[in-house]
């Protein structure tokens, strides 16, 4: 690429947010020019691909900010099979996305902290705009041009639930990329994918993109209680549209849309363990190691987005607004016992619209005093559908048996009573309508060139209110007989209903305080070290699946006082009210605090040898109070997120890049953390402190190449590209009691492209050793469940551009 090119190329990106690849590696002297080319943007340049992307609160670029990140251009995504978000898990320091589950299910955990349900610990962000939901978060990744992964709190610039980190998505600009991409691909388990994508730019004041994608998966995992059906099957199609429009020199709107359907299968928990004192499962011992439930599982998904960006470009500062829009519909059905008896079965419906306005203020760059100064504020309207069955099993089990548990038995001068439900089938209804309200107000300043040259102080601050509510309208109505019997003389009454009903509201809000403090020194523009100190907080909430628990612990209440209100018990109503147990505090039982951290870092980005050698280390403590974490509720019915007191995360991360010659380069990446619990007390008997955080792993590493054959001029084709990772993690703990877990562990994965011109034929494979894992693993009414990881993956993809 010639260097005119570049730098032309370079302007056109500081209007329109693109990006300019080259294939083989940047000659130094443009790179240095690239650097130092004064844009309003963050410029990531890495061994073979200079990346420039306009984001909105940052006035440095990437790797000149004092934080620990790692980015991903086009091509690494593709050379690293990332196609989802849950795909760059373990190629990011200290980064785990467990691939469990569904689309609903994205938990993404980085230095200790994470999220199974509810608010998510790591923020997402897609060409500037907020995703809140993290049920949106795994999404098609066909047309993306850049991902960025800051670990650390992000709170002071990106508020809530940043207390982790922050993954960015930018999608490629047609102000930059021309053309028509086509891409087809095909692989084993029946996995068949395509995409068209166009960019065009119809003058230098208008450009648009348009396209649309498919994907197929015929499943990996077989449900043996179903005739061995491929139960994660999945089906996906959807489309984006971007236009940007430039009416003056200093004015820019970005406009995107985006729409996507998914229905999936999924959920392909496999029988673990079986307690020996689980007396009604004694009979499936045969079905551990098999996935084998009854009740089919499945998740269905309308998402659409649509947002715009606006930038206004003054002689001394940036006005931006970001504004978006998100329409989220699902249906998530499970047979919650996930074995082959009838015990329960839920469903989840979700309707969800957010409406989001950012505006930032900030200073031109290379200024020696730059600043950020912002407001920002969403509402979301949420309501949620969480109906509940119980089957025959569950109703013997789970009801039956525990009220007829609280009578008296095996006392002769006692009475017999016995509660015998007159129904195969009980509904729990639950109607839930929880909306969010928040708002921030923020400001960051960095003095460069304080006292000496090349050292500098960010100091930063974000006020950050938010309102939670919950209307919840959850009800049952059983018909059931009672039986009271002394002596010789039963006394049976039949066809009682109990109605058990919970109606009400409760809100709640909090004002969090949130400051950043950096100091980097920069001996050029390349090579730096810093120290930070910053707090992340990840919002509370309610527990809307408590309901199910809530309900059946009330059953035994309702049906003591259907029966002392029949004319046969009347008179016993007096012995019978002794039975009833204490009412539930609704907002006690449901509400969860939020959580925050205090992160304390310092780390340095070194580039050396010519721009040859990158190289990025830091090392962390994260003190994190009222930690949420999720597990199920203790009778089995739903999951819940509580808060556990306070935990420790101390680790390290390194990451680097060399380019050993023009054909052959090499990365890696290494994280470390220590995660436990420091103040997590749950009764005098169950005491967790010094446990390890679950779903955390200790170590986290990536090792890879790339090997390019160019061939002769003239010949079929320009070069053969070779690519080849290693990467692994472990050990995990997947429960606070430490006593389940995955061994460190580690797949092979690799890729070969041919290319010639603007076309590319690529063969792949994944988990090359074909290496068994558990990908996740979680324990419900004494049973253990796990889904193991992916097996050997092999595909081949074409992709072309007009």
């Amino acid at each position: 690429m010639k260097e005119s090119t570049v730098l032309k190329s370079l302007k056109i990106m500081a209007a329109g947010a693109a990006v300019v690849s080259a294939v083989t590696p940047v000659n130094a002297s443009i790179v240095k020019e690239a650097i130092d080319a004064p844009a309003d943007t963050t410029i990531v340049i890495d061994i073979e691909e200079v990346v420039v992307i306009a984001t909105p609160k940052e006035n440095n670029r990437l790797r000149q900010q004092p934080i620990s990140a790692t980015s991903f251009s086009q091509g690494d995504m593709r050379n690293n099979s990332v196609t989802s978000v849950k795909s760059l898990s373990g190629l990011v320091p200290n980064l785990f996305i467990p691939d469990y589950g569904s689309k609903l299910t994205t938990s993404v955990y980085v230095r200790g902290i994470g999220s199974r349900i509810n608010t998510p610990a790591v923020g997402l962000y897609v060409d500037n705009i907020p995703f809140i939901d993290k049920s949106a978060f795994d999404f098609n990744y066909s047309d993306i041009e850049r991902i960025d992964v800051l670990r650390g709190p992000q709170g002071t610039l990106y508020g809530r639930n940043t207390m982790g980190g922050l993954i960015r998505v930018f999608t490629k600009s047609p102000f930059s990329y021309q053309g028509t991409d086509i891409s087809l691909g095909a692989a084993t388990y029946n996995n068949y994918k395509a995409s068209v994508n166009h960019y065009h730019r119809i003058s230098d004041k208008f450009a648009f993109s348009a396209g649309a994608f498919y994907e197929h998966e015929g499943g990996f995992f077989e449900n043996t209680a179903r005739n061995n059906e491929k139960i994660d099957k999945s089906d996906e199609v959807g489309g984006r549209m971007r236009a940007i429009w430039l009416p003056k020199d200093n004015l820019k709107l970005d406009f995107t849309v985006n729409y996507e359907y998914s229905n999936q299968g999924g959920y392909p928990y496999q029988l673990t363990s079986i307690s020996e004192t689980d007396i009604y499962y004694q009979d499936l011992k045969g079905d551990l190691g098999k996935v084998a439930y009854n009740n089919e599982c499945g998740y269905m998904r309308h998402l659409l987005n649509g947002g715009l960006n606006l930038e206004h470009q003054a002689e001394n500062f940036i006005l931006s607004s970001v504004t978006g829009f998100q329409y989220l519909k699902d249906e998530m059905n499970l047979d919650q016992d996930f074995t082959r008896k009838n015990v329960y079965t839920m469903s989840q419906r979700q309707n969800s619209k957010t409406l989001s306005e950012e505006i930032v203020l900030k200073s031109k760059p290379g200024r020696r005093w730059q600043w950020t100064t912002g407001v920002s504020g969403f509402y979301q309207w949420l309501n949620t559908e969480g109906p509940v069955t119980f089957h025959e099993d569950g109703i013997q089990n789970l009801i039956e048996d525990n009220i007829n548990s609280i009578f008296p038995s095996g006392n002769p001068k006692a009475p017999e009573m016995k509660v015998d439900i007159a129904s195969n089938q009980i509904h729990v209804l639950g109607i839930f309508d929880t909306p969010t309200l928040n708002s921030a107000v923020y400001h960051q300043s960095t003095i460069n060139d304080l006292l000496v040259e090349g050292l500098s102080l960010t100091v930063g601050i974000r006020l950050d209110y938010e309102k939670i509510k919950m209307n919840y309208n959850s009800s049952t109505n059983m018909p059931f007989n009672f039986l009271f019997k002394m002596g010789s003389m039963p006394i049976e009454v039949k066809d009682i209903k109990a109605l058990s009903t919970f109606e009400g509201g409760l809100s709640t809000d909090y004002l969090q305080v949130l400051p950043k403090f950096s100091l980097q020194y920069s001996w050029n523009k390349m090579n730096n070290v810093y120290a930070t100190i910053s707090k992340g907080y990840r919002s509370g909430g309610y527990n809307i699946q408590m309901f199910s628990e809530i309900i059946q612990g009330s059953l035994r209440n309702s049906m003591i006082d259907a029966v002392a209100n029949t004319e046969e018990f009347s008179k016993f109503a007096g012995m019978l009210e002794n039975f009833k147990k204490d009412g539930v505090n609704i907002k006690d039982a449901t509400l969860y605090k939020p959580e925050y951290s205090w992160n304390y870092e310092i780390g340095s980005h070194m580039t050396m040898f010519d721009g040859r050698l990158q190289a990025d280390v830091a090392a962390f403590y994260m003190d994190t109070h009222d930690q949420q974490i999720s597990r199920f509720a203790a009778s089995g019915l739903g999951r819940i997120t509580v808060n556990a007191g306070k935990s420790r995360s101390i680790g390290g991360e390194l990451a680097l890049k060399a380019q050993i010659t023009d054909a052959f380069s090499i990365n890696g990446n290494y994280g470390y953390t220590h995660a436990t619990f420091t103040d997590y007390v749950v009764s005098d008997e169950v005491n967790y402190n010094g446990n390890y955080v679950p779903f955390v792993p200790e170590h986290t590493f990536t090792v890879g190449g790339q090997y390019i054959f160019r061939m002769k001029s003239g010949s079929w084709l320009d070069n053969i590209m070779l690519n080849a990772n290693y990467k692994g993690a472990g050990r995990i703990y997947w429960t606070e009691q430490n006593n389940a877990y995955q061994n460190l562990y580690g797949t092979l994965n690799g890729r070969i492209s041919l290319n010639k011109g603007n076309g590319q034929i690529g063969i792949w494979i994944n988990n090359a050793l074909n290496t068994e894992y558990q990908a996740f693993y979680f324990e419900s009414m004494n049973r253990g469940f796990a889904q193991m990881g992916r097996p050997m993956q092999i595909g081949v993809d074409l992709r072309c551009r007009f």
